[in-house]
């Protein structure tokens, strides 16, 4: 057989197999297991005993894989995962969307000012540092824009969230140690991304193992740059690793955990880079001999690479909570046939390394809308994605101090009409209009914006020499 004929034959299969999976979707609502669950555990809250969180903050954190507080739901795990699903929400309230806006595709606020315009002052947090990445890469539908090109901020960078670390003193002592978190930005109304997904494995190559491999569109997201913009001239991979890397020289004398979120395809780069940051040794502290534990708080994510993958980051102590509504589509892929609930998934990727085969990694925690007496019964699946909507169902839907159901309609039409809250109703005063001295209605213009620290390149060099990496590797 020669090659053309073999690519061939080898494209026919994929395109058979591609819509073999597309067809499958459509009934996937069928075949999803039952909620984990059930409303008496979750939507109901039990009275328990809240152990303080300084006391029991590596429990909280995976050290143990949730055992015993999941079912039922533990008080001080269900504040936790509210409070990292927030800080990926942050992702979303401060991100442009408005494609007539020379800024679309920026963050809203300068990092000095970024947590009190979300109202989050009081959590006790500091930007460290803005992410970025390059929107030429194959996926064009996760990318926000501006319509005016010829004055846009820049022409092929978006912004992807940040790094910001614990610093007011009380609520390091509330939290029991000092808290680096990284929060991702994900998708909050279009899902077109899904469809951008090549369902096709890239090796990861971190540190040389070839058998771990990661969906591609998340990878070239992750580690692609563009020397010529000054938002990308380092990869996303680069920004992450060099300043969680800053951050742990920082405060080497403290109690430190690092803890990654994300939701949708954000979920999907806090799962790859958590691993990328173990995997690089970057949490290791060599004075102590001793681990920095990584978290991951994903909600709704999608499946990120293959059962080496998920097999690597379990070796690595990696620790991941899986939050998802039962009924959200997007969790269900890649991989919607060899997955992890396949019984011959080994076999098929040790022996004859079958490329469409994918894994979650983690615990996971479903939870089923259904069960809410606020929302509708809908198979939209802007709603059954929504992350607000998913924290609704992490708080539970009885008893008193209940977390404001109108949040769920922020970016939705989730919620009941009965309860008099309008769909999507999250937005700026004028959408950011204001009146200029002579009483016109313009855009303000914004602060600077933040580009990459000067020390980046020296704290990225310091990561490969301690994981005894070199740059000839990385781009062999």
């Amino acid at each position: 057989m020669t090659a053309s004929v073999a690519n061939l034959n080898l494209e026919s299969i994929e395109n058979q197999f591609i819509k073999k999976e597309e067809e499958l979707l459509q009934l996937v609502e069928e075949e999803v297991p039952q909620v984990i669950q059930e409303e008496k555990e979750v939507g109901c809250q039990v009275k328990e005993e809240e152990v303080p969180l300084k006391d029991m903050w590596e429990e909280i954190q995976g050290c143990n894989d949730w055992e015993g507080l999941l079912d039922p739901m533990n008080p001080t795990l269900r504040k936790e995962i509210i409070r990292n699903g927030e800080f990926a929400q942050t992702c979303y309230d401060a991100f442009d969307f408005d494609p007539h806006s020379i800024y679309c595709g920026t963050c809203k606020y300068h990092g000095e000012d970024f947590f009190k315009k979300l109202d989050m002052a009081d959590y006790g947090y500091k930007i460290s540092r803005y992410l970025y990445a390059t929107s030429n890469i194959n996926l064009p539908n996760f990318f926000q824009k501006s319509k005016k090109m010829s004055s846009v901020w820049s022409q092929h960078a978006n912004w992807m969230g940040y790094v910001a670390v614990a610093t007011n003193e009380e609520e390091i002592k509330r939290l029991g140690r000092r808290d680096i978190i990284v929060a991702w930005r994900g998708t909050v109304t279009y899902l077109e991304w899904i469809h951008d997904l090549k369902d096709i494995l890239h090796p990861a190559c971190f540190r040389g193992d070839p058998s771990v491999k990661i969906e591609s569109g998340f990878f070239d997201l992750y580690t692609k740059k563009e020397t010529d913009c000054k938002y990308c001239t380092y990869s996303a991979r680069e920004q992450i690793l060099a300043e969680i890397r800053r951050l742990v020289e920082k405060y080497k004398n403290d109690e430190l955990s690092i803890t990654i979120t994300g939701h949708s395809l954000g979920a999907a780069l806090a799962l790859l880079s958590a691993y990328d940051i173990a995997e690089m040794n970057v949490n290791y502290r060599h004075d102590s001999n001793t681990k920095i534990p990584v978290t991951v708080f994903s909600f709704s994510g999608p499946r990120v690479g293959n059962l080496k993958f998920k097999e690597r980051c379990d070796e690595l102590g990696v620790k991941v909570l899986r939050v998802h509504n039962l009924h959200d589509k997007v969790p269900c892929l890649p991989g919607l046939i060899a997955n992890e609930k396949f019984q011959f998934q080994k076999y098929i990727e040790d022996t004859i390394s079958f490329p469409w085969s994918y894994a979650h990694v983690g615990r996971e925690l479903a939870l089923d809308h259904k069960h809410s007496p606020y929302l509708k019964n809908t198979n939209d699946m802007r709603c059954l994605h929504n992350l607000e909507a998913l924290l609704h169902l992490v708080d539970g839907y009885q008893g008193e101090n209940k977390r404001d159901i109108a949040l769920v309609n922020k970016d939705c039409g989730f919620l009941k009409e009965d309860y008099g809250v309008p769909p999507h109703w999250r937005q700026d005063e004028n959408k950011g209009m204001v009146r200029s001295k002579d009483g016109k209605w313009v855009l303000p213009a914004r602060r600077r914006l933040e580009v990459h620290p000067p020390d980046t390149a020296h704290h990225f060099q310091q990561v490969l020499k301690l994981a005894n990496v070199s740059l000839e590797s990385l781009s062999s």
